[in-house]
């Protein structure tokens, strides 16, 4: 793969999308020893950079703080009516970085246009909490808000749950934990981007560059400390990828053309169908990986919100 810079070869991304990428790029060139630093302020410069970009967006009829278990959430209702249906919404990161803070207009967004509610998890990163403590935290969150539908005024017999790359990871993993446990299952998945084998794959020679959002060595940093064994990496729930996957719920599948992990998220949606569940899997062409985070800004994240968006009305029986 050639590092040359976008301004050097012929661009294949999306031009919003670049100017997302090419801001979230310089913001992190203002810190050049950012892989250097601890773990806290590494995030809190993923933050600050992830900042203005959450800015704006649909405002709710409540947002509610609270926390399971000391695990903080945040619940985002679009109007005030009772026994909406209910996603889980579990942030990206690659298990280390990004809070409910830096997706909340996220949130907001899938809640407005959906007209669900939505519930963030700030689950505890590693490399401090390895492999399985965040999946147990989403695991426990999900069984909670069941257990306590009507205190939130949600229905819990429409839940979903959803994520973005190490948090779609976590949808799918916490999905065969429940199947484990023998609990009846969720409504509806919505993966965007996800990470879900370590393995690489032919999008990573493709699109491993600084052209592009996700780079391969901080895409195996990321695998490497979340577990902390690299024998737990052949674990299903680390690497849904190499699942059982039946059983599991109907799933919409946003794949980023221009993406490191866009194979994987191709190969997971077609293990999905084979296994007998529902997938909508739909690549969103000269898009790059996090360029939801650009709603504000790119028409295609908005077309990809809006796919979504109905997709969940049609699941959750809402339509």
């Amino acid at each position: 793969m050639s590092n040359a810079e976008p301004n050097e070869m012929l661009d294949d991304v999306d031009p919003h999308i670049r100017f997302f990428v090419d801001n979230i790029n310089a913001g992190y060139a203002a810190y050049p020893n950012s892989d250097e630093v601890t773990p806290a302020r590494r995030r809190e410069i993923a933050e600050q950079i992830r900042e203005p970009w959450r800015k704006g967006g649909p405002e709710m009829a409540e947002t509610l703080d609270f926390d399971i278990g000391g695990v903080s959430m945040r619940l985002h209702r679009p109007v005030d009516a009772a026994g909406l249906p209910a996603m889980l919404y579990i942030h990206g990161g690659g298990w280390a970085l990004f809070s409910i803070d830096t997706h909340d207009r996220l949130m907001r967004e899938y809640a407005a246009r959906a007209g669900i509610a939505v519930i963030g998890i700030d689950y505890s990163l590693s490399p401090e909490a390895k492999f399985p403590v965040a999946l147990d935290e989403v695991v426990a969150a999900l069984l909670w808000i069941r257990e306590h539908a009507e205190e939130l005024s949600i229905d819990e017999s429409r839940l979903a749950v959803g994520g973005d790359s190490a948090g779609a990871n976590l949808a799918v993993a916490a999905c065969l934990k429940l199947r484990e446990l023998g609990h009846v299952p969720l409504q509806a998945m919505i993966l965007n981007y996800g990470a879900f084998a370590p393995e690489p794959k032919g999008s990573y020679e493709r699109y491993g560059g600084p052209a592009y959002c996700l780079e391969v060595p901080e895409m195996d940093a990321f695998w490497a400390n979340y577990v902390s064994d690299p024998a737990q990496l052949a674990d299903p729930l680390v690497a849904p990828l190499h699942a059982d996957l039946h059983g599991l719920p109907p799933a919409f599948i946003a794949i980023a053309e221009c993406d490191i992990l866009a194979d994987c998220n191709q190969e997971l949606a077609e293990k999905l169908a084979s296994a007998g569940v529902s997938v909508k899997a739909v690549v969103y062409h000269r898009a790059t990986h996090s360029f939801l985070e650009a709603m504000s800004i790119a028409p295609l994240a908005q077309q990809a919100l809006a796919d979504q968006a109905l997709w969940l009305r049609r699941t959750l029986s809402m339509i």
